[in-house]
């Protein structure tokens, strides 16, 4: 295994000013600020980080990144910090659920639709592409909202990334639909599937 060296508590945090930093392991430092926090990596270690695993700019946050750092170096965190057995195990499930073509380039290991959401919310939106679907709605509190209504906005979903996230034509489309069924939808939903009344866009709307 090989040995890195300590470096000296950041800075600074993409975040924010930090306020609490620890190294976790030699040239690994968690880090907390007021509005956020993750773990930063020394030049050396962003150097060893897998290609599959690495984040561009060695700051990785907290909500999901963090769990690329613990996975590449997922043996020496086990032996070495004092990182929780549960925490470590967690940075597996949190790496196969939100980033599974990373996981499953560096694992080897397939990774299955109903243990990730990511690849979920792909197929869900890549079976849309072309389709016209809701992007932002209304409720009859807005003045050109009638009770028992729901007003939404939509654009047709022209392709769909790696991690479920779609991109829009330019164009949109505003229409009222039935409030119930839009409260009783899943994401993505399509003005098809809500039988859309398509209107003008609203006055003081975006066109």
């Amino acid at each position: 295994m090989k040995k890195f060296a300590r470096t000296p508590r950041p800075e600074w945090s993409n975040w924010d000013a930090i306020e609490e930093a620890e190294e976790l392991l030699p040239g690994i430092w968690s880090v907390s600020t007021a509005s956020h926090g993750g773990l930063i990596l020394s030049g050396e270690r962003q150097e060893a980080m897998p290609e599959a695993l690495r984040i561009e700019g060695a700051s990785y946050e907290e909500d999901v990144n963090w769990s690329h750092v613990v996975l590449a170096f997922e043996s020496e965190f086990r032996e070495h910090s004092k990182l929780p057995g549960a925490q470590i195990a967690l940075a597996r499930d949190c790496v196969r659920c939100w980033h599974p073509d990373a996981f499953t380039t560096f694992t080897g290991e397939k990774v299955t639709e109903e243990g990730s959401y990511t690849l979920k919310r792909r197929r869900a939106y890549q079976s849309c592409i072309g389709e016209l679907c809701v992007t932002a709605a209304w409720g009859s509190w807005a003045d050109w909202v009638p009770e028992g209504k729901t007003g939404v906005v939509g654009s047709v979903i022209r392709s769909v990334d790696h991690l479920g996230h779609a991109t829009y034509e330019s164009a949109c489309q505003y229409a009222l639909v039935d409030a119930k069924a839009y409260e009783a939808r899943t994401d993505p939903v399509s003005f098809a599937s809500l039988n859309a009344e398509l209107i003008e866009c609203p006055p003081g709307m975006a066109r």
